[in-house]
C-alpha cells in the first residue's frame, strides 16, 4: 500500500513500482465534502545504476529496481565510511538515496571480538606520513592475544610497529618490528593488548596486516606442597612467578625463581625445585639443625659429609643432638673443637643416644660424619 489519506492535507507525490495501480474512495452516511482530484502519469520502471563493489568489500542484493536495498559490508580490518545500506529512489530520475560506502583502514581504534585483524592505514596500499596509530585489543579477563603478522612492510629502523602487553604507553613491550621481514607470531599475557604504529615523514610503505586470535590464560600447576620450604607468591597465571625457599637445615636443588610461560599449554619455565639436606658445608647462621643427608628419611650408605659451623668471633657453639640413630660404631659423628681436623675433638657420637651434647671453647666447629656400606639411620643436631 502506497498510503491512506483523510481530511484536507494534500498527499506528497506518490510513485507506484507496478504497471497496475488500485485507487478505492470510500464516503460514510454523514457529511460530504469536495473530495479529491489527482493527476497520473506514466514512469518509466528503470532501474538504479549498479552500485560499485567498495574496495576490500562486499556488495548484496542484486536488484536495483525502485525501493530495493543494496547492503555492503567490508572485509575483516576495514570499517565502513558511509551508510551500509542504500534504497533506489522512485521518481522520473532513477537513483540511490545515498552514495556508496567505502570501506577504509583506519589509524587506530578498539576491537574487542575474540579474533579480528588489523591494519596499517591505505593497506594494501602505502601509508601516509607522520602517522602515530594505536588500536587496543580487549578481551575478556583470562585471555591473551595470540597475534601473527602476515604482511609486513615499512621503512627500515624509521617506521615500526610496536605491541605492548597491556593498556598504556609504560606497558611491557613484547615486540618493536621494522624493515621487510615477517614477525613471528607473538603471545600477549594481559587481556588488553596494544598495538602501535609510527610513520615518519619520509617513505612510505604498504605497511602491515595482522590477524589476532584469543586463547585462554590458564594457571600453571599449583607448586603447593612443597616438602621441607616455602612457596612464595600466590600467582600462577601467565608471566607471574614465584620463588622458592627451604627451611633451615635444607639447601634448594633447582631454580629458586619460576616464571609461568606464555603458550597454548600452562607450565613453569624449569622444573620445580625441591629442598634436601646437604651432605657437608658452611654453616654461617647464629643458630639452626644440621640434619642427616636425606632426612627424614634414613641417610644413604657409604657418606663422608663434613660441616663447619661458624658464629661471630666471641661467641662459642653448642651442639645437642635431638636425634641420634645411628649403626654403633660403624656411622658416626666427629666433632673438632676447631675448623680443622688438628683441633681438640669435642667427641665422637654413634649409635642411639639421645639427648648428647657438646660445647666448643671458640667460634668455629669441625664437624665430620661417616657412613659404611650397610645399614642406614638418621640424626638430628641443634645448635646455637
Amino acid at each position: 500500500m502506497l498510503g491512506s489519506f483523510s481530511g484536507t492535507t494534500v498527499p506528497a507525490l506518490l510513485n507506484s513500482t507496478s504497471n497496475q495501480l488500485y485507487l478505492h474512495f470510500y464516503s460514510d452516511i454523514s457529511v460530504s465534502a469536495a473530495g479529491f482530484h489527482l493527476e497520473y502519469k506514466t514512469v518509466g520502471l528503470s532501474s538504479c545504476p549498479e552500485p560499485p563493489i567498495p574496495g576490500n568489500g562486499l556488495k548484496i542484493g542484486e536488484r536495483y529496481l525502485v525501493n530495493d536495498v543494496v547492503s555492503f559490508q567490508c572485509e575483516p580490518g576495514y570499517a565502513l565510511q558511509g551508510h551500509s545500506h542504500i534504497s533506489c529512489m522512485p521518481g522520473t530520475v532513477r537513483r540511490w538515496n545515498y552514495p556508496p560506502p567505502l570501506c577504509i583502514a583506519q589509524c587506530g581504534g578498539t576491537a574487542e571480538e575474540m579474533e579480528g585483524v588489523l591494519l596499517s592505514p591505505g593497506f594494501p596500499g602505502n601509508y601516509p606520513s607522520n602517522l602515530d596509530c594505536t588500536w587496543r585489543i580487549l578481551l575478556p579477563v583470562g585471555f591473551g592475544a595470540h597475534i601473527q603478522f602476515l604482511n609486513f612492510s615499512t621503512e627500515p629502523n624509521h617506521d615500526f610497529v610496536e605491541i605492548r602487553n597491556g593498556p598504556y604507553d609504560t606497558s611491557n613491550v613484547i615486540g618493536r618490528f621494522s624493515g621487510t621481514e615477517i614477525p613471528g607470531s607473538l603471545l600477549s599475557t594481559s587481556h588488553e593488548t596494544t598495538v602501535y604504529f609510527h610513520s615518519d615523514h619520509s617513505q612510505n610503505k604498504p605497511g602491515f596486516k595482522l590477524e589476532y586470535q584469543a586463547y585462554e590464560l590458564q594457571e600453571c600447576p599449583d607448586p603447593e606442597p612443597f616438602a621441607n620450604g616455602v612457596v612464595r607468591g600466590a600467582g600462577y597465571n601467565v608471566g607471574q612467578s614465584i620463588s622458592f625457599e627451604c627451611l633451615p637445615g635444607y639447601q634448594l636443588i633447582g631454580h629458586p625463581v619460576l616464571t609461568c610461560q606464555h603458550g597454548t599449554n600452562r607450565n613453569w619455565d624449569h622444573p620445580l625445585p625441591r629442598c634436601e639436606v646437604p651432605c657437608g658445608g658452611n654453616v654461617t647462621t647464629q643458630n639452626g639443625t644440621v640434619y642427616s643427608p636425606g632426612f627424614p628419611n634414613q641417610y644413604p650408605n657409604s657418606q663422608d659429609c663434613t660441616w663447619l659451623l661458624t658464629v661471630p668471633v666471641g661467641y662459642g657453639i653448642h651442639l645437642n643432638f635431638t636425634l641420634l640413630q645411628t649403626e654403633p660404631y660403624s656411622d658416626f659423628i666427629t666433632v673438632w673443637d676447631g675448623p680443622q681436623q688438628t683441633a681438640p675433638q669435642l667427641g665422637v657420637f654413634t649409635g642411639n643416644s639421645a639427648k648428647k651434647s657438646a660445647q666448643s671453647s671458640s667460634n668455629q666447629v669441625l664437624m665430620k660424619f661417616h657412613s659404611d656400606a650397610a645399614n642406614g639411620g638418621i640424626f638430628a643436631i641443634y645448635f646455637y
